[in-house]
């Protein structure tokens, strides 16, 4: 899962209205019955294999990515399905030296700091600027601080040397960093939003190149920083070390050869990963290869054209979900029906959490149908006695084009950076005050980082929808 993918993303393509989701009761028990946790175990087994033999990363633009998809297409083309490679560049970022953050005047002050993927080159000092909007104390609710996403949250940059500071949440990193270059600064700070969990130094990715230093900060850090600058200019020095090359990778998609064209269901989950990203996301590939060639086998066919994506570059900033939306054709755009997401369906300290779709407990909602999408799965937890939770439609998977274009979306996600609380830990176990997946983007996200209990259920959620929507007659 990327950590800064857009809540919002603009595409070259016009949003096209969708209709409405509609289903009818479809028993996806005969699916069910053939997706396993021991066969989504050994495509988890492969993806290490590959990640053990490649310097122990499947990253996009690796031979450990290369290895990853060709698994896969081949796996697909076994199954019977027609297998689209779809080939793209993309700009690989490299930190060439740890970015620097100190504070020049009035007092002289290091701080602990990180650069953002695909942050600018450079070293700057200049007065340090507050965008408007910034909330101190925090929300209650993560992800919804609006500091820096509009123009108009940065005044011009008083000098000709500066520095916007400016808080995370809501929407895209890249956007925040962008408003601030247009109003004329030379480098971003951008501090953690503040609820529990996003109090530490942090950094994301800004989904391609910028001109300008864009770091991280903490909350604490931030808000003693803000009460200094409320007595006083305060200068600080800002610099980092990067270089950004292009390389090649690729999108699978594997579309089967029965099912109204006209009508399709494209469900996605991105195979690459930070480091060896067996988690994040070798349980949602594999899960997905496991739906896709049991799916191969059964006898009843989908009435829709059903289409599995294995997305390239989406910890680079969804870079290959949004390739693919930007290069279909408008017709083509009204042709998919539901995008359905699968990213981390194994965090060891998981919870069952679904995307919400209608925007009754988060915001924002996604396009019509999402609500009715979100339903399939709560529905289905229901149905077998198990408990879901509601998580943001925040854009940081590849749901994210998909939405940006009207269609209607939904998926299961299990956890990442974020803290289990005690409600939560009464109910699914696990402990509490801990993050969902405490090898998140980190080398231990390896073959023993997985809940079997988390796969298990999240995999029949998962071939449940997929039935579902393949198989209804009543989908506009």
């Amino acid at each position: 899962m990327s950590l800064g993918a857009a809540a919002a993303l603009t595409l070259s393509i016009a949003a096209v209205p969708t209709p409405v989701v509609a289903v009818d009761q479809i028993d996806s028990q005969p699916l069910r019955n053939r997706v396993d946790v021991a066969g989504i175990m050994k495509h988890e087994q492969v993806f290490q294999k590959i990640a053990d033999e490649n310097g122990g990363t499947r990253a996009s633009g690796t031979p450990g990515y290369d290895a990853s998809a060709a698994y896969v297409a081949k796996t697909l083309r076994r199954a019977g399905y027609r297998v689209y490679q779809q080939r793209f560049e993309f700009p690989v970022f490299t930190e060439l030296a740890p970015a620097t953050l100190s504070q020049v005047s009035p007092n002289a002050q290091d701080y602990e700091t990180a650069t953002f993927d695909y942050s600018g080159d450079g070293d700057v000092t200049g007065v340090v600027v507050p965008a408007a909007r910034i909330q101190i104390p925090p929300p209650d609710e993560a992800g919804t601080t609006e500091s820096g996403c509009e123009p108009g949250d940065f005044e011009p940059a008083p000098a000709e040397d500066a520095i916007a500071l400016v808080q995370r949440g809501f929407c895209d990193f890249a956007v925040k960093a962008a408003n601030a270059e247009a109003a004329g600064y030379d480098a971003v700070i951008i501090f953690n939003e503040g609820q529990e969990g996003r109090t530490d130094v942090f950094a994301g990715t800004l989904g391609g190149p910028m001109d300008i230093p864009v770091v991280g900060m903490s909350f604490e850090d931030a808000e003693a920083l803000l009460a200094q600058i409320e007595a006083g200019d305060v200068v600080m020095n800002v610099t980092t070390s990067t270089q950004v090359e292009y390389s090649e990778t690729q999108n699978v998609i594997a579309s089967t050869r029965t099912g109204n064209k006209l009508k399709r269901i494209m469900v996605g989950a991105h195979l690459d990963g930070v480091y060896a990203g067996i988690n994040d996301n070798g349980s949602g590939s594999a899960t997905l290869l496991e739906i896709a060639t049991e799916m191969a086998k059964m006898k009843t066919q989908p009435r829709q054209m059903v289409q599995f994506a294995f997305w390239g570059a989406e910890e680079n900033g969804l870079l290959g979900s949004e390739y693919y939306v930007e290069n279909l054709k408008p017709i083509n755009v009204k042709k998919i029906k539901a995008n359905l997401n699968f990213d981390m369906l194994g965090s060891p300290n998981y919870v069952r959490f679904v995307y919400d779709g209608d925007g009754s407990d988060t915001t924002p909602a996604g396009p019509p149908g999402s609500g009715e999408i979100e339903s399939i799965f709560t529905d289905y937890f229901a149905s077998q006695g198990l408990e879901s939770e509601p998580t943001q439609f925040s854009g940081r998977s590849d749901y994210g084009p998909f939405i940006a274009v009207g269609i209607p979306a939904g998926g299961l996600f299990t956890g990442a950076e974020g803290v289990k609380t005690p409600e939560e830990a009464a109910i699914y176990g696990g402990t509490a005050g801990e993050w969902y997946d405490p090898c998140y983007h980190q080398e231990c996200d390896d073959i023993d980082n997985l809940s079997m209990d988390a796969l298990d259920e999240m995999s029949d959620a998962a071939a449940h929808a997929t039935w579902v929507l393949g198989r209804t007659k009543t989908l506009p």
